[in-house]
This record gives structure tokens, sequence and C-alpha cells, in this order.
């Protein structure tokens, strides 16, 4: 799959920042694919960045469906905010996302990309509380075949109230999905 043209405008915006935390396009695809089944009513992602896997997901969301991001990094909010500047049903918050998110749930679909993913023990049952029953949780760059006390699998892969499987995205690299029961 070629990149939409609103992935290459913030793969763009990425070089000019400098930024080279986003997104690898085999996400991207899995971003796109999700955010493309039938059903999607409200979209939310944690850790913006330069607004790459935003626009993966945007650029798969019927106009309607709102999309809600949260970025910490001012600067980094402000050049996503105006990259989807001209879509009214984005927006970009910049904050924490602990105060930010909670008023903007249920979601369907939450990209879950920064904001201390690898300590769930802090925030993952928050993140949990994020999603609508039989809604979906995407985390990315994990690395598969990891040894010893993991706890991030043992959080996501363990827990009752979730259906979730990691999934390659690379040979190198891993994403976990999960959905609420």
């Amino acid at each position: 799959m070629q990149a939409p043209p609103l992935v290459e405008r913030a793969l763009e915006l990425e070089r000019e920042l400098g930024f080279e935390r986003s997104s690898i396009p085999e996400v991207g695809r899995l971003l796109h694919l999700l955010a493309a089944q039938r059903g999607r009513t409200r979209v939310g992602e944690i850790g913006t960045g330069a607004g790459v896997g935003s626009a993966w997901i945007v650029s798969a969301l019927p106009p309607s469906v709102p999309f809600v991001t949260v970025e910490l990094d001012e600067a980094l909010a402000a050049a996503a905010s105006e990259l989807f500047s001209v879509d009214e049903n984005v927006r970009v918050l910049q904050g924490d996302w602990h105060e930010l998110m909670p008023p903007e749930a249920p979601f369907d679909l939450l990209f879950y990309d920064g904001g201390g993913k690898q300590h769930p023990e802090l925030d993952g049952d928050e993140v949990v509380g994020l999603l609508a029953p039989g809604a979906t949780v995407v985390m990315d760059d994990l690395t598969p075949g990891r040894t010893g006390p993991d706890p991030v699998r043992e959080f996501w892969l363990n827990r009752a109230e979730l259906a979730a499987i990691e999934l390659l995205t690379t040979p190198e690299t891993a994403a976990i999905l999960a959905t609420r029961r």
C-alpha cells in the first residue's frame, strides 16, 4: 500500500522537525486497516509526535468520525495541529493525556503511542478505562522475543477483560492489539 497524501505530508513535517520516533510504515498500514473498519464512531491517540500515525488513521476514517490526539510537547502539538487544520473532525490537544483524554472517551480505537506505555502498572488500567466495550487499543515499538520479566506483555496479554495478541510488524518489531470484552 502506498502512503496516502496526508501521511506524506506528515512525513515531510517529521523531517522538518527532526522528529525520529514516528510510526514505521508497517504500523501505519495496520492503523489504517483498523481505522477503516466498519462501525468506528470515536478514535483517539496518545502521543501525536509529528502526526504520522495520526495521518494513517485519519486517512482511513469516514469524514464524520471524530479523531482526538494528545501530545505533551508543545511544539509537536502545534505542528500537528497545523497539519490537520483543514479537517474539522481532527483535534490535536496539547498536555497530559491523563487529564485530557478521559473527557473525550470512550474510544472505539485507541493508538497508545506514548505516555508511559512501558509502565502499565502506572497507566494500564486508566488506558483500558478509555476504551468502549469491543474497542481496540494498539501499542507498537515492542521488541519480539524479549526474555525475562516483561510488564507490558504481562499486563496486556493476560487481562481477563481483554482479548489480546502480539503481532510482528517486522522481524525486529512487534505490536500488541487488545480488545476490551
